[in-house]
């Protein structure tokens, strides 16, 4: 798909713009055949501008999509495989620029094969430029939105697309740091795919072209509309006439299966959800949901929901990314409390269980926006405190908190199983018991 093209199908309106004059050590712009004086250059560059109609692999400019104002560039792969050159630094840095100064997003449109060989470790320098830019934007506080193209490779995906707040894919897109003539030769075809880099949770969605116009819209709309916070706790969804009698009835009501889990409670609370998938460093965790939903006012809230299983440290490491990021755009947070605790067997912790906590505390910790916590169901330990606000969480009828499960206390203190229930009472883990205690908020 050319690059206008793929504009086309994506914007309601696109208005070009073109790099401002280089006055620096830029010798590429006149050397001839480049600043490596590659011979053939400047004839393959001439035969690449004539086939495709463009002057360099990067297009670039303004564009509204659904209504929503953003900076666009999009790279074409007819033009020397989408490389990055010199020239085509100066439009990607511009059009970072763009976004920067006038206060959009940056929405990329992504299909390179790499730097240009042709301009040697000039061209690798570009990387660099893209770098610098993408730390500008985010001081600014300004949201990126890359689509990866087929094929999205080399720097161009190490930067540009990985770079981004929010990655989508066409489907079947070849995605990955090596092109497809570089890889080893018993290498997995399918982990250079969008779906394999969405598993392997690099990438938050595979969205259809025909449904990508109105999804990019609704993220831009979701990035740029924060809800004013703190935003109130979802109501409570349970049947539960009335509060827990003992400890031991509050754990059995928090563990019952037919109890509302977080899905529930997120289908309530938001009209629609744009979910934002995994750790970045090859995991994901399905017992946790997480992204930037819309009320039915239209305004943004981020959110992370545990389901009710043992969080995985990828888990963390993905509700920390969501949370830094909705700090950054100034999104407020809800987080949805409900695990038996951390997951501990081995591959957790051979994965980083406890460096992942710790990362999710730091980011509850340290967010600027305010984070509303509600406990819906089981509260176990360290695992569950990881992702709750403190002095804003609140708790359902049908949930508990608790230091450590109760039959672990038990364990631990060399008590017989049946004194479990005994246990529970002891460490006065009923909603009603947490608000006396001071640890949630109140009971909704």
């Amino acid at each position: 798909m050319p690059a206008r093209r793929a504009i086309a199908l994506l914007t309601d309106d696109f208005a070009e713009h073109k790099p401002p004059v280089e006055h620096g050590p830029a010798a590429g712009h006149t050397a001839p055949d480049g600043p490596l004086s590659w011979q053939g250059y400047d004839a393959s560059r001439a035969r690449a501008a004539e086939r495709t109609g463009e002057e360099e692999s990067i297009v670039y400019g303004t564009a509204t999509i659904g209504g929503r104002r953003c900076s666009l560039l999009a790279f074409e792969f007819g033009f020397l495989g989408g490389s990055l050159g010199e020239r085509a630094g100066d439009r990607l840095e511009d059009a970072y620029r763009l976004a920067r100064e006038q206060r959009v997003p940056l929405v990329s449109l992504v299909a390179t094969g790499g730097s240009r060989m042709q301009e040697g470790m000039i061209a690798l320098t570009q990387l660099q430029r893209v770098a610098r830019a993408t730390v500008l934007l985010r001081e600014a506080g300004v949201p990126h939105i890359a689509v990866l193209r087929d094929p999205a490779t080399g720097g161009g995906w190490a930067t540009v697309g990985a770079g981004a707040d929010v990655i989508l894919a066409l489907p079947g897109a070849q995605i990955g740091f090596a092109g497809s003539r570089v890889r080893p030769a018993d290498a997995d075809p399918s982990a250079y795919t969008a779906e394999g880099q969405l598993a392997a949770g690099h990438v938050d969605a595979v969205v259809r072209p025909e449904e990508l116009r109105e999804t990019v819209a609704r993220w831009l709309t979701a990035l740029t509309t924060p809800a004013p916070g703190p935003v109130e706790p979802p109501s409570a969804l349970s049947d539960a006439a009335s509060l827990p009698s003992s400890g031991w009835d509050a754990v059995l009501q928090a563990r019952a299966l037919a109890r509302p889990r977080a899905e529930a409670y997120l289908e309530r609370y938001f009209t629609y959800r744009l979910p934002l998938v995994g750790d970045r460093c090859g995991g994901t965790d399905p017992g946790l949901l997480s992204g930037v939903g819309l009320r039915p006012d239209g305004l943004a809230v981020a959110y992370v929901a545990q389901c009710g299983t043992a969080t995985r440290p990828a888990g963390y490491r993905t509700a920390a990314r969501v949370i830094r990021l909705a700090d950054r755009l100034g999104l407020p947070v809800l987080t949805l409390v409900d695990t038996p605790g951390a997951a501990n067997d081995a591959e957790a912790e051979r994965t980083g269980a406890g460096a992942a906590i710790a990362d999710a505390f730091a980011a509850v910790a340290g967010a600027r926006v305010p984070v509303t916590t509600l406990l819906i169901g089981e509260g176990g330990s360290g695992g569950a405190l990881a992702l709750a606000a403190s002095g804003n969480t609140w708790a359902t009828p049908d949930s508990y908190f608790s230091v450590i499960a109760p039959e672990l206390a038990a364990a631990i203190l060399k008590r017989p199983p049946e004194e479990a229930p005994h246990t529970a009472e002891q460490l006065r883990l009923r909603p009603q018991d947490l608000v006396e205690l001071g640890i949630v908020r109140g009971i909704v």
